[in-house]
């Protein structure tokens, strides 16, 4: 997760990121920063919690300059806390550096290891100050240069956003696992995000995706790019579709909306309910990731679609947040069954996702003491059943109830009356499958580690310090 924006060459920067990182709130709600410079110097603000709490008027306005970069976060393992709130900012022996980075990497202890043993004092929790790290000893004579160097050091996923007093550098790892794009304003400055939505905002227009394996510099040259890495296949990261972005975002050249509609579809040919008639099976989504998949089964299926369980929309995705007494509390605090709607049918609920099991069990009790007289369960990816290591909170398989159990066990942890999860092949031929796609790009260009366990780039035996660390 974390989004990132930037922008160059606008007068009102500052104000442009923080409109810019509020599109992109549900990529993090855990803090929120914005570092900025008028060209000879930079500045900073950062907060914890929600973009718009955290940015009064007059913290914007103590943000000068036409160039600018900032972070909403969302940590994977570790405590929140400001310190570890991005963009980082420092000074080194070139002048000031802020860097911003969505992901993950792997091979932080052993870089962590190394730094330290030759002097390095690291200041967060962050594997994204390692980067910091190794950018100031490097020796390389200039910061694009030094960038490269860094990050031929590092594995894993990162999406980055570096800037120092008068340039900003856009940077993705070879493999792409997370998603960031390139826009441009009418009057020629230049943005960069982590979705295309928040282009949509601040009324700049989608360029083109960044590559992975590609840097992109945009100074008062103008801008250039180049592909410093050694080049390697192209897996970026499926869960995007299936959960992290929002649904109106494009992402690879396909439509998350289109991609999620079209799981929902391939769920009623998989899963199919037999006997189910308009007259006593409603179709419901769990609001708001699983509305899409929902809208496309109901649809295909040629079933009622409802609202059963009706979402307050005063309170924050629940999955990221940090505590799992939170992520408890906030189902019923969330979600409200809508017992007009409920009441004797056989209802179908469709669902993203099941990570822990946790709160899909609870919705499940909400819908029978709603009145529903059957509950069916359809979820719109594959069984996570193995962690991810590069940006998702699933560090360890047993959290995850698809790698300890048989669907039949889940559905009666569930105490649901069936339970149906897409195929792979189902969720590859969603994204795959949308019109106008790029035929050139391979089917196996995604990762799909959380539901394989096929992991494209190797995972290091965890180190103890790892369960204390907070990521990017």
């Amino acid at each position: 997760m974390c989004g990132l924006f930037g922008v160059y060459g606008h007068p009102e920067a500052a104000n442009i990121t923080y409109l810019g990182l509020h599109a992109l709130q549900h990529r993090g709600q855990e803090s929120a920063g914005i570092v900025c410079s008028d060209g000879q110097r930079l500045y900073a603000h950062k907060t914890m919690g929600l973009v718009q709490a955290g940015f009064s008027s007059a913290d914007l306005a103590a943000l000068p300059g036409q160039l600018a970069i900032g972070h909403v976060r969302y940590s994977t393992a570790g405590q929140s806390h400001l310190r570890n709130a991005q963009p980082f900012a420092v000074d080194y022996q070139l002048g000031s550096l802020a860097l911003a980075h969505n992901g993950n990497l792997t091979n932080h202890e052993d870089l962590r290891a190394q730094l330290e043993q030759r002097g390095s004092i690291f200041q967060t929790g962050a594997d994204t100050e390692a980067i910091v790290h190794l950018i100031a000893i490097s020796d390389k004579p200039t910061l694009i240069g030094r960038i490269a160097d860094a990050l031929r050091q590092v594995e894993g996923a990162y999406s980055l956003l570096l800037m120092d007093e008068q340039s900003i550098v856009a940077v993705r790892d070879p493999h792409g696992f997370r998603p960031l794009c390139l826009g441009v304003f009418p009057d020629g400055a230049y943005v960069v995000a982590s979705e295309p939505v928040a282009f949509d905002l601040i009324g700049a227009e989608l360029l083109r995706d960044i590559e992975p394996g590609e840097m992109v510099v945009i100074d008062a040259q103008g801008l250039r790019s180049s592909r410093p890495f050694d080049s390697a296949p192209r897996r970026m990261c499926l869960f995007e579709y299936v959960y992290f972005a929002r649904p109106d975002s494009t992402l690879g050249g396909a439509s998350v909306y289109e991609v999620r509609r079209r799981c929902g579809a391939r769920l009623w040919d998989e899963h199919p309910i037999d006997g189910a008639t308009r007259e006593d099976t409603i179709v419901v989504p769990v609001p708001d990731s699983g509305v899409p998949a929902s809208i496309g089964l109901a649809q295909h299926a040629g079933l009622p679609f409802e609202m059963g369980l009706i979402r307050s929309h005063y309170v924050g995705r629940t999955f990221i947040e940090p505590a799992q007494s939170i992520r408890h509390f906030g189902v019923k605090l969330k979600l409200n069954p809508n017992r007009g709607v409920l009441e004797g049918k056989r209802v179908l609920v469709v669902d993203d996702s099941i990570v822990r099991g946790t709160t899909s069990r609870k919705l499940i009790g909400m819908l029978r003491g709603g009145g529903a007289r059957e509950v069916h369960v359809r979820i719109a990816s594959p069984p996570v059943a193995w962690p991810c290591f590069y940006g998702i909170d699933t560090p360890t398989r047993s959290e995850l109830i698809a790698s300890s159990h048989t669907i039949d066990e889940i559905r009666r942890y569930l105490a649901a009356d069936s339970v149906g999860y897409l195929s792979l092949d189902g969720l590859t031929d969603a994204v795959y499958g949308i019109e106008g796609r790029d035929r050139e790009l391979p089917r196996d260009s995604y990762c799909h580690a959380c539901f394989s366990g096929e992991y494209p780039v190797p995972v290091r035996p965890p180190h103890p310090r790892q369960l204390r660390l907070v990521n990017a």
